[in-house]
């Protein structure tokens, strides 16, 4: 991608409202747009890294046997007075009526829509177990939206239900899940911790949450000095001594970055979802139910991955691997600069050159240190002179040069 051509203008202040690390970067570097309170637009660069992370989701999914489904938004009245939650949904729900007067909700979560969906198809035991995930919008009517995007209206999902025949089935896919959440926050370069948790408006009899230690996170959790153990705040009995070994609680930050919920039969129950088993005898189908936000972990990431310049991007979740720049406008380093670009983009590589001839040198850098690419490589006279580029991980101060005939392999092996 032609820098030249890219649909971003960066800012040098952050927007008044912006008071999270992770809300003034991704504005000040072009990322995310603020269309309305809890609202935002994802530009270029911040869709590629949503679609990075997207992805990551996706993979491991399917690697625990998930298979991909997409539910509708506009949800109908019917099927959440079936669980009785049309009234009681925190917060209250974005509801609206059609043309024929008939009310619906925007969908903030999509047990009943799923619910209803396998009720449908689901007669026997040996239609069990199976599990069906979808990456979608959602929409929570926030009375205070805050933290960029830590805490919105509208913003995207990761939900995995599972489907089974016993509770014993579905300890095993949870463990399973966990095991697969914990993948994905180490793909993402996050160290996440798992802690039980309330299962507050979805429901069920054990939930667990996944949280991520950051200093600006708005939520609470306790840490043992001594055993390690963890445990959300609200949560605690006692909030000056652990439980367990009596040791210290240290009260630390952080940001929920995903939920699991063991439903048991709470909505196939509500919405007469049943099976037949090995008896003959009718019984409600066993639910999980697993939800991962995207903007959530995004927000993490920057949290974690920044310092006082911009973003640092871990490479799997960078939208390039490579920032190209050309810091002198003469024929030589314009012509060499293209035919690098050219031979790093053959090679599969995934390369931001910044061919604007209308910036110095120092505004380049400071825009690809706010943008966060993991490896900038810089082309000048001087660099073609010794047949090389200078190359700098976003992550380190030091510069090195490396051969132009090896800078393919270069990159392809840093991390």
């Amino acid at each position: 991608m032609r820098q030249s051509k890219l649909f971003f203008k960066t800012q040098k202040i952050a927007p008044k409202e912006a008071e999270i690390i992770s809300h003034k970067l991704l504005t000040r570097a072009d990322f995310i747009s603020q269309l309305s309170s809890g609202i935002y637009s994802f530009l270029p660069l911040g869709w590629m890294v949503h679609r990075k992370i997207e992805n990551i989701i996706r993979e491991e999914m399917e690697r625990i046997g998930g298979q991909e489904v997409f539910l509708p938004t506009v949800q109908p009245k019917s099927i959440w007075q079936e669980t009785g939650r049309w009234k009681t949904f925190e917060p209250p729900l974005f509801k609206l009526k059609d043309i024929h007067q008939k009310e619906f909700a925007l969908g903030p979560t999509h047990e009943e829509v799923i619910t209803d969906l396998i009720r449908k198809r689901t007669k026997s035991y040996k239609d069990l177990p199976f599990y069906l995930f979808q990456i979608q919008n959602k929409f929570r009517n926030e009375m205070r939206p805050s933290g960029g995007l830590l805490r919105l209206r509208e913003f995207v999902m990761k939900d995995l239900y599972s489907f089974h025949a016993s509770e014993k089935d579905l300890v095993q896919y949870y463990k399973k899940v966990k095991e697969a959440y914990f993948r994905i926050f180490k793909r993402c370069s996050l160290g996440a911790i798992c802690v039980q948790a309330d299962p507050g408006a979805i429901g069920g009899k054990l939930s667990h949450e996944f949280l991520v230690l950051a200093e600006t996170g708005e939520d609470r959790v306790l840490v043992c000095k001594k055993c390690g153990r963890k445990i959300k705040l609200e949560l605690a009995k006692n909030k000056n001594k652990c439980e367990k070994c009596k040791g210290k609680l240290e009260k630390k930050n952080c940001i929920e970055a995903a939920h699991a919920f063991c439903l048991g039969t709470k909505y196939s129950e509500a919405m007469g979802a049943n099976f037949v088993d090995k008896d003959g005898k009718i019984k409600p189908i066993v639910m999980g139910c697993y939800g991962m936000g995207l903007g959530r972990l995004m927000a993490a990431i920057v949290e974690i991955h920044r310092d006082e310049r911009g973003i640092i991007w871990p490479k799997e979740v960078a939208p390039f691997q490579i920032h190209l720049i050309q810091i002198e406008n003469n024929k030589k380093v314009k012509e060499a600069s293209k035919k690098i670009f050219n031979d790093l983009k053959r090679a599969g590589l995934e390369v931001l050159y910044d061919d604007r001839e209308d910036k110095t040198a120092g505004e380049k850098f400071a825009e690809a240190d706010l943008i966060g690419i993991p490896l900038r490589m810089v082309v000048s006279e001087k660099t073609l002179a010794e047949k090389s580029v200078e190359v700098k991980k976003r992550s380190e101060g030091k510069t090195k040069l490396i051969k132009i005939n090896e800078i393919k392999n270069y990159a392809r092996y840093t991390k």
